[in-house]
Parts: C-alpha cells; structure tokens; sequence
C-alpha cells in the first residue's frame, strides 16, 4: 500500500513538472496531458517553419553571403536559428557570448560549425524587457565583430 502511494505521489509530481513545463493552468491530469500535446505540436510547427526558413535561405544563391538568423519569441524566451555558408573560427564563442551580455540562458542547442555555420538554440530570458528584435540584431552583430576580426 505504502508502494502504491508512493507511485501516485511520484505521478502527481511528474505532472505538476509537465504543467509547469508546459504552462498550463490546468487542474486535472487528462487536461494537463492535452495542454502539453498541444503545446508540444505548436513547438513541431515552430521548428518546422523555421527548418522551412533556413532551407530557402540556404538554397538562395542571392543570400548565400549574408547570414540568416531568426529569433522567435516562445512563451520563456526565445528560439534562436542562424545559418551562414561561412564559418569563420570563433564565431560560436561570439553568438554565446552576445547570448550572456543579454542575459539570456542557453537551455538547448544544436551546432555545426564544419564548412558552414548552422546553429539553432532555444535561450531563456532572465529579464523581461528583451524582445525578439534585439536578440536578432546583438547575434548580427557577434556574426559581423567575428567576420571583421577574421579580415
């Protein structure tokens, strides 16, 4: 018995993780679960979009010299993606760098920096007064202070 309740006290912590997690303000278990499906496939959409973006990006010859990046605003910071067909060395350090000067948090990435540049992040704030705009324009400017210094 004391078996059992340890399980159901285990599960209810889970789920008040995941609600947490998801930012739900739901009450019962099955509406917890539907928040987070909901909440994970407006995350599939976002991620899909964004792949979208920067397959044109990478498949247009006229941008092929500029960088893209795309900051969208999540519901706790931001996701991040920045793609460059070139990649000069240091330039993560300068984009992880410019993250901390904003204060944001680096809570997920993925980075390949082999002959080109690709990098996507999801960056939590921990203020509230940055937007979207000026997470864009602080990696534009690492990007280009690393383009300079490798000139």
């Amino acid at each position: 018995m004391a078996s059992r309740e340890h399980k159901r006290a285990a599960l209810n912590e889970k789920l008040q993780q995941l609600r947490a997690a998801t930012n739900s303000n739901a009450l019962s278990k099955a509406s917890i679960i539907v928040d987070a499906s909901k909440y994970i496939n407006e995350l599939k959409q976002k991620v899909e979009r964004l792949n979208q973006d920067i397959g044109t990006s990478q498949s247009s010859k006229a941008q092929n010299s500029l960088p893209a990046v795309t900051v969208e605003t999540l519901e706790r910071g931001f996701l991040i993606n920045v793609f460059s067909e070139k990649n000069c060395p240091g330039l993560l350090v300068s984009i992880l760098e410019a993250f901390e000067e904003l204060g944001l948090e680096v809570l997920d990435a993925r980075v390949s920096c082999s002959d080109i540049f690709q990098l996507q992040a999801v960056g939590g704030e921990n203020r509230d007064s940055l937007d979207a705009q000026v997470v864009k324009q602080a990696v534009l400017e690492a990007i280009k202070n690393c383009n300079e210094e490798q000139e």
